[in-house]
């Protein structure tokens, strides 16, 4: 059993997903170009950001980005972080926020599945063949096979840069358990030489012309961590770990002792400031038993910059997307008490400029903020371009007090006093 975490602390942890802040020293390993550059491309594009949340605890002290200039007197911490993992996807990035450095990526499939998986799939659901089969876009696929997958019942299978097989299916043509099911299936069989990070069941709705993806009953099955984060730690010490949005899917479920699932980013936020204000139904969601009565560390994954706007290169839609994420950001940070800290951080860049649909390998923006922090002596705001997104889980252990011996150095301070 860990120590006890201080239990006056809290922190909240929010991702905006596919949201970086300059090609990684890296990106050409990745195939990305030199000019990659989610939030900086963005700005450009539209002629200018406004993020004056992020702007008053330092975003645009980290980068030149128009609409958003940098503060004389940043409200928090701020700096960048090069990822150390061997990979640019949601599940390495957020693993390794929690302490783990994954030196080999999930493997990938640019030319499909090969038959033999095919075949073990067609065979365990008996659903008579597949769709598709070859990497595409979400949308895409619907308007190109969604008839047919309606007329024959087959679903439609496909992957993406990432390390994933999505399975889509209308919900009128396969109810959502048997999509569900499906799903679990090929989680079993995408295992071993063949193991990808994530199964997604991709469910939509809708007449062909206009069909509709459905968000909140999309589900990923994902693989548990390797070895155990900072969560575990952290829920071995006793504390409460929440989980908005679908980090209950990257870590599967390990480490969390709640865990919801969200549609939009603006569900997300609110039920991350429900939380905040322990206003969040916690025995609706607890998923381990005896789960604490109170949670410290609030984890939220905000998913539209990535898969609404990112992948689809909209550049319009993904800087509105990240002035909604400001605007709950200010709520969030209305919330706070005293001893609570804020992390605001991405999982990996996805450029809405970028050719392609894949994400890009960039440097993410650290964003750190805390009542608390204004009343610490000889606070360093600017930390700097951080090695690792591994600093994240050693600055929580600081923060609570915990004794993280994995990798990473903190960017907050010691506070020696009680808050």
């Amino acid at each position: 059993m860990s120590t006890m975490p201080n239990s006056s602390r809290r922190a909240i942890i929010v991702v905006i997903d596919g949201c970086g802040i300059g090609a990684a020293p890296d990106y050409a390993a990745f195939g990305d170009l030199p000019n990659c550059d989610s939030i900086g491309n963005t700005a450009r594009a539209v002629g200018g950001l406004k993020l004056p949340n992020l702007q008053r605890i330092g975003l645009g002290n980290i980068a030149s980005l128009e609409g958003v200039a940098p503060v004389g007197s940043p409200s928090g911490v701020f700096g960048k972080l090069r990822e150390r993992s061997n990979s640019k996807d949601t599940q390495t990035g957020h693993w390794e926020m929690m302490g783990i450095v994954s030196s080999t990526p999930f493997r990938t499939y640019p030319d499909g599945f090969p038959e033999d998986v095919v075949k073990r799939f067609v065979d365990a659901t008996g659903c008579k063949g597949i769709l598709c089969n070859k990497p595409a876009s979400g949308t895409d696929v619907l308007e190109q096979l969604g008839e047919e997958h309606q007329k024959t019942g087959m679903p439609i299978v496909y992957t993406s840069g990432d390390s994933v097989l999505q399975i889509a299916c209308h919900v009128d043509t396969v109810p959502l358990p048997t999509l569900y099911k499906w799903c679990e299936i090929a989680r079993e069989i995408m295992r071993g030489p063949h193991q990808v990070g994530r199964i997604i069941a991709r469910p939509f709705k809708g007449e062909p012309g206009n069909y509709q993806r459905m968000s909140f009953e999309r589900r990923d099955l994902g693989v548990k961590p390797p070895e155990p984060t900072f969560m575990d730690v952290f829920l071995d010490s006793g504390a409460g770990v929440l989980g908005i949005g679908k980090i209950e899917d990257i870590f599967d479920k390990q480490g969390l002792s709640h865990a919801i699932h969200t549609g939009t980013n603006r569900e997300g936020l609110d039920l991350t400031v429900q939380a905040v204000k322990d206003k969040f139904d916690l025995k609706s969601h607890s998923i381990i038993e005896r789960a604490p009565d109170a949670v410290q560390l609030i984890f939220t994954n905000l998913v539209d910059t990535d898969a609404l706007y990112g992948h689809r290169r909209n550049v319009d839609g993904y800087a509105k997307a990240l002035e909604e994420v400001d605007g709950g950001i200010g709520e969030i940070i209305e919330a706070m008490r005293e001893g609570d800290v804020l992390m605001v951080s991405s999982d990996h860049g996805n450029d809405p400029t970028a050719p392609g649909t894949d994400h890009t390998r960039e440097y993410v923006p650290m964003l750190a903020y805390s009542k608390a922090l204004q009343n610490s002596s000889g606070l360093n705001h600017d930390m700097g371009v951080r090695d690792g997104f591994i600093d994240m889980a050693a600055s929580l252990g600081a923060w609570f007090g915990i004794d993280w011996r994995g990798p990473g150095v903190s960017f907050l301070p010691q506070l020696t006093r009680v808050v």
